[in-house]
């Protein structure tokens, strides 16, 4: 069993993520976490609790849960690469005007209660056009980037339902008989633009971001349904963006080193598979991982400790106060 602040696996890792980016963030040239930094912030925020955002209430969990299901992959298949240069695209709903992934959930709240689209039929996605999405994802400033990707990855999901799963995600979910690291694979395997993989210095490196927060969205929008009962969820690892490793950076856990600092304040791209930014999403989910263990370190005697998962949401909910914070690094990918 691993130490506290150290790559070993303390548990089984089915994902592989834990794994591939294990020699990643502790090879990495162009960062490093600090584990002192690590310890001091378990110290100072104990029991970590999440806020519930106010904006959970943009979710259409007003839908019947098999159809929910079907809206939740269309949500996670479009939860990607919302930064931009202002005017940044936003969405107005609930008296306020949403940017990043809650502009998307406004938008998709109101393509199905006002523009009254089916997004839980299959059919319907695997045959959207780009003036249907345009029209869907409207909103102030510029529109979403990648909107070609953004398509095809709702024309993909449409395709995949209709032809291996009758229509219904809730009919793949059922397949894996409540095992969250299963249904991630599945969402992996089956969904091609869930395959969020890279290769660093020759190794295949596995994040699976919008994989893992689709399995993790489930069990938390969803809590009293049969199908959002999953075992296995301490087993997902932290979901690697661009928001949590820049709280991160804050904190002092994630230190780059000066040129990669310099790169990130200058607000400079970074390539998608480049050195840089594969070593920074594997050090993201580590530090997220040594959080989560010394948490657990820190915990009372029978008390559960957040997972990295949850660690993840927390820091990525603390991240959405930009008060503070250093610059976040920019790069152009379908998969976070």
């Amino acid at each position: 069993m691993g130490g506290p602040f150290d790559f070993s696996l303390n548990a089984e890792d089915r994902l592989g993520v834990l794994s591939s980016t294990a020699p990643v963030a502790e090879g990495a040239a162009s960062l490093h976490i600090d584990a002192a930094a690590v310890q001091a912030f378990a110290k100072a925020h104990g029991q970590m609790e999440a806020p519930r955002p106010g904006e959970d209430g943009l979710h259409c969990t007003f839908l019947k849960p098999r159809r929910f299901l079907n809206y939740l992959l269309v949500l996670e298949a479009l939860n990607f690469c919302f930064w931009d240069t202002e005017p940044r695209w936003r969405v107005p709903a609930a008296g306020g005007l949403h940017d990043g992934y809650w502009a998307l959930a406004a938008a998709l709240r109101r393509a199905i209660r006002e523009d009254r689209l089916p997004l839980w039929e299959g059919e319907f996605l695997a045959e959207l056009n780009e003036v249907q999405l345009r029209r869907m994802l409207r909103g102030s400033g510029r529109p979403p980037p990648l909107m070609e990707e953004r398509l095809a990855n709702l024309r993909e999901a449409g395709r995949v339902l209709c032809s291996q799963w009758g229509g219904e995600f809730a009919n793949l979910v059922e397949s894996c008989a409540g095992n969250a690291p299963e249904l991630a694979q599945a969402i992996v395997r089956d969904f091609p633009s869930f395959r969020d993989e890279a290769v660093w210095r020759g190794r295949k490196v596995r994040f699976y971001k919008r994989a893992q927060i689709c399995v993790a969205d489930l069990a938390r929008m969803l809590p009293g349904h049969p199908l959002g009962r999953l075992r296995g969820l301490e087993q997902l690892t932290a979901f690697a963006d661009y928001k949590v490793p820049q709280v991160l950076r804050k904190e002092g856990i994630l230190v780059p080193a000066p040129e990669l600092a310099r790169r990130m304040d200058r607000k400079e791209e970074l390539a998608a598979g480049s050195l840089e930014e594969v070593e920074l999403r594997a050090a993201t989910i580590w530090a997220c991982e040594w959080i989560a263990r010394a948490l657990a370190s820190h915990s009372p005697a029978g008390q559960l400790a957040p997972s990295a998962a949850e660690v993840d949401y927390l820091l990525w909910s603390a991240g959405q106060d930009k008060t503070g914070l250093p610059p976040y690094h920019r790069t152009r990918t379908i998969y976070y």
